[in-house]
């Protein structure tokens, strides 16, 4: 007897899910195999049996261990809230500093919550041309983003000499993720410490 169309449809739900499950399962295990030992050390079967599946379901699930790379930098992303960036850049108004204060948030969430992926995929791109393309998307699609944002303020609420384009480029010399790593494992600063004092240099240097 054929299955109810309120059943069938139930079980594809279950199936979704059940998907969806195992994509992050593989996904997190791939992020903790790669910074424990390295991208070039890591193999595709030893990701599925840290996932606890086989191997022709992580290939079907990422097709390869380099779409298993480009899956972690999108959920870095993710891990960091654009949502609450763009919350938070409305709720700013037209204030020039309080939409700085916003970006430098979201990218001390960035490189807090996944600053550990973000340096394992650069250093994998040394070995990878393809990757290493993919490693420098990231900083370019936040460029991208920054100046759009910075060109939507009037010319007097810059400081001196500094454009939207220079603004960029100062942000993206002062906010980055060796600095972070640096402050926060070398020198022993906090996150908040290291949000606190970006916020600070950076309405320095680029605002009036």
């Amino acid at each position: 007897m054929p299955a109810e169309p309120g059943r069938r449809r139930y079980e594809s739900v279950i199936r979704t899910a059940n998907a969806t499950e195992t994509r992050h399962q593989i996904a997190a295990a791939a992020r903790r195999l790669f910074v424990a030992q390295g991208w070039a050390r890591t193999t595709v079967r030893e990701v599925a049996a840290e996932a606890g599946v086989s191997v022709p379901t992580v290939y079907a699930a990422y097709g390869n261990k380099k779409g298993l790379a480009l899956a972690l930098m999108d959920a870095a992303d993710l891990a960091a809230e654009p949502q609450r960036l763009l919350a938070d850049l409305e709720a700013a108004g037209d204030d020039p500093a309080r939409q700085l204060a916003a970006g430098i948030a979201f990218d001390r969430r960035l490189l807090e919550r996944s600053g550990d992926v973000l340096l394992l995929l650069r250093e994998a791109g040394h070995a990878d041309p393809d990757l290493a393309a993919a490693s420098r998307e990231g900083p370019r699609r936040g460029d991208e983003a920054r100046l759009r944002v910075f060109t939507t303020w009037p010319a007097n609420a810059f400081r001196r000499g500094i454009d939207p384009q220079s603004a960029v480029d100062r942000y993206a010399a002062i906010c980055t993720i060796s600095a972070y790593v640096d402050l926060t494992t070398e020198r022993g600063w906090s996150p908040d410490q290291v949000q606190s004092w970006w916020t600070e240099l950076l309405t320095r240097e680029l605002l009036a």
